[in-house]
């Protein structure tokens, strides 16, 4: 016999937060993630001293402005670290560099969106690799940050992590970019990085309220939550926020169907060129 929970959350009420969690991020709740909400919706049950998974729906539908971003924030599942995926950090050097370089001698304009930031990981490589080839004031370079999470997005723009997350990393950039506390527990990323980044809470499945057109978007593990039709939808909304010739970037389980999505070509390793 399964042991009792500490809360009772019916097949309605699961029901109910999938449709909610579908309906505002898109993200796929299919049935073998009932237990993962259980968890992440207790936390908040214990957190209001409520009694149960009913009460807490009936609490959040009524206090949407207090509760609806913890709500969010509890269900969404965030896994990074530093240059995760090194190949695309790799194409970016050797690729990438060399193109921008020429292709913007003129304007010196750079625009890159990292779609799904998470804790600020993935931003913060992207400026790391490119800072030193596209040093201001000579260079107008910068980078979008984005996420659904404002607990993550708080965590970024603080950029303060432990030293075992930047152990990965070679000694001359972590010595660079980051500066050790007293305690010589934490790390943080020195100011000149950080002025690269702009970190925004955005809803990827509602408005956007940027402009492009943007270089180079990186949208990694982000759309393997989604179903087929909310990937098709964004990633068309992808092309139209990215140059002619612009890339898109996306994580080592996720693919485009190039059928539909004709604005696009494979490039190999999940990168993708827009056609315009």
């Amino acid at each position: 016999m399964a042991p009792q929970k500490e809360f009772l959350m019916t097949t309605e009420d699961f029901h109910y937060i999938r449709d909610v969690v579908y309906d505002t991020c898109g993200i796929v709740l299919g049935e073998h993630k009932k237990e993962m909400v259980y968890s992440r919706i207790a936390r908040r049950i214990r957190a209001l001293r409520l009694t149960d998974c009913k009460a807490y729906i009936s609490y959040m539908d009524s206090h949407k402005e207090q509760e609806f971003s913890n709500f969010i924030n509890a269900i969404t599942t965030n896994l990074t670290s530093f240059f995760r995926e090194s190949h695309h950090f790799d194409y970016l050097t050797e690729t990438l560099v060399p193109e921008l370089k020429e292709l913007h001698k003129k304007d010196r304009r750079i625009r890159i969106w990292s779609a799904g930031c998470s804790s600020g990981e993935e931003p913060y490589s992207i400026a790391m690799t490119l800072a030193n080839h596209f040093k201001r004031p000579t260079w107008d370079f910068k980078i979008l940050a984005t996420d659904l999470d404002s607990n993550v997005l708080e965590k970024a723009k603080k950029g303060i992590y432990t030293n075992e997350s930047v152990t990965g990393l070679n000694s001359d950039a972590a010595k660079h970019w980051f500066l050790r506390d007293k305690s010589n527990q934490h790390c943080k990323v020195n100011d000149d990085l950080r002025s690269y980044i702009h970190f925004k809470r955005l809803n990827l499945l509602a408005k956007w309220p940027i402009k492009g057109p943007f270089d180079i978007i990186f949208c990694r593990n982000v759309v393997i939550y989604f179903d087929q039709t909310t990937k098709d939808t964004l990633f068309a909304r992808y092309a139209k926020m990215l140059r002619k010739g612009g890339y898109l970037i996306l994580g080592h389980s996720e693919s485009m169907n190039l059928k539909k999505q004709t604005q696009f070509k494979a490039l190999g390793k999940t990168i993708y060129q827009n056609l315009g």
